[in-house]
């Protein structure tokens, strides 16, 4: 008979059944190890002070579960093969070495809340992860706009030359895109950072649960109150977290996309040093962006993330369903992958070479017609004539751009306002702030 699962009753399940119903949740459990230690560290601490525990077993519990921290840090803790998940695990360790008093830290909360709690907190800091690859990103992206703000490139519509840009401006532009992004990574972080412990399977305790303590003790900002609403936050949650980084890998892949076409001999707007980029099988001449292809790949495949987790989640009743389980082989992989995302997009951005000179091709006069059109009308001559001469000029070959620039507006070529587009970033990451857990934990 097993006594690893929580939930045994005295006989085994086929073990194709099993195999099928845990799949590759023992693996994808590991990530969630420490919150399940920080969980319990917390629950006892709450069971002690409603007299569920006496301060001896806190004091034992407490260092027992220490331990077991200590060698998740270490890399030393494994889920056993006949046990089902992070959550019987730990309370297998403790029960070895402690006896029942081990068997007392599953009082007053089922493994719904315990996963919940387990997740809340893997989310919270795995979204402030990802925002701080955003932001190392976006510092990146303001650098080079700054360095060059000066550079013109040619700037396009429906892919035809429309109107002259800057590198400046383009840099830029990804980089004011990700503050949108940071803002959608910050409302997943608060929904993230709510206090689902003390829920139990869905329906609450008969036991006297002190779930303020709970949310102190952990650092969570706030509860969530109706227990109900708790267990129906799981999916919720998630693909919160899924929006947010799929907000993310469209706007990297956007730009990979900018990066493919800018690179290609057609354009050649900007470069990469030999060593970034890959050759042909045939082609002696090749240099391809491989890495932005991937990149912009792998990004697509990012967006797909809210739509599985949407699907999966359709039609659920209120309560738990095992379907639940299924979202973290959706969701884990994704945070990985963003994370190494951006900062391979970082790190490329760092050696990109720009044309400086792109504009002196001829092709590209076509981009001044509206700086001349804007020219004249300032010197007194209605809009509708001034656009007829120059386009008659265009229409006869006779067209010879001023090549002058004086853009000087809010968010223009020349007045990128890159300082206010950075205390746009910085109001949103102070969101990320909280009080963390409590020292004892």
């Amino acid at each position: 008979m097993s006594t690893t699962k929580l939930w045994d009753k005295g006989f085994e399940p086929d073990k194709m059944i099993e195999e099928y119903t845990v799949g590759n949740d023992r693996n994808l459990d590991l990530q969630l190890a420490r919150y399940d230690v920080q969980g319990s560290l917390a629950h006892i601490a709450m069971l002690e002070k409603i007299g569920l525990l006496t301060a001896e077993e806190l004091r034992t519990l407490t260092a027992g579960l220490q331990e077991i921290a200590a060698e998740i840090e270490a890399g030393r803790f494994e889920i056993e093969p006949d046990t089902e998940d992070v959550h019987s695990q730990v309370e297998l360790m403790l029960t070895r070495r402690l006896g029942d008093a081990g068997k007392k830290i599953h009082s007053g909360r089922s493994r719904n809340d315990q996963v919940l709690v387990d997740l809340k907190l893997f989310l919270r800091d795995e979204l402030r992860q990802v925002a701080a690859e955003v932001k190392a990103l976006f510092d990146r992206l303001q650098e080079l706009s700054e360095r060059y703000r000066e550079v013109l490139m040619p700037g396009y519509t429906h892919l035809q030359i429309a109107m002259p840009s800057s590198f400046g401006l383009w840099f830029g532009a990804y980089a004011e895109t990700l503050v949108d992004d940071m803002r959608l990574l910050a409302a997943a972080w608060h929904i993230a950072n709510q206090n689902p412990l003390g829920s139990a399977a869905g329906y609450g305790s008969s036991f006297p649960l002190d779930r303020t303590m709970t949310t102190r003790l952990l650092g969570f900002e706030t509860l969530h109150y109706n227990v109900v609403a708790a267990q129906m936050s799981r999916g919720k949650s998630e693909r919160a977290a899924a929006a947010a980084i799929a907000a993310v890998a469209a706007t990297v892949g956007r730009l990979a996309m900018d990066a493919c076409l800018f690179m290609s001999q057609n354009f050649g707007f900007i470069s990469l040093p030999d060593e970034l980029t890959t050759g042909s099988s045939i082609m002696p001449h090749k240099k391809n962006p491989d890495v932005f292809e991937i990149m912009r790949g792998r990004c697509n495949r990012l967006q797909s993330v809210p739509n599985e987790i949407a699907l999966l989640t359709a039609n659920l009743p209120v309560g738990y369903h095992r379907d639940l389980q299924l979202m973290k082989d959706i969701l884990f992989p994704a945070l990985t992958e963003i994370r190494r995302t951006l900062r391979m997009c970082d790190f490329m951005l760092a050696h990109v070479r720009v044309n400086e000179h792109i504009l002196d091709d001829r092709r590209y006069d076509y981009l001044f017609t509206v700086e001349d059109v804007n020219r004249l009308v300032l010197q007194g001559v209605p809009f509708r004539e001034a656009y007829r001469q120059v386009g008659m000029a265009v229409q006869r070959g006779e067209y010879r751009p001023t090549r002058e620039v004086h853009h000087t507006h809010e968010g223009s070529i020349g007045n990128l306002c890159t300082a206010e587009i950075r205390r746009k970033m910085e109001t949103v990451m102070q969101e990320f702030e909280t009080p963390g857990m409590q020292e004892e934990l």
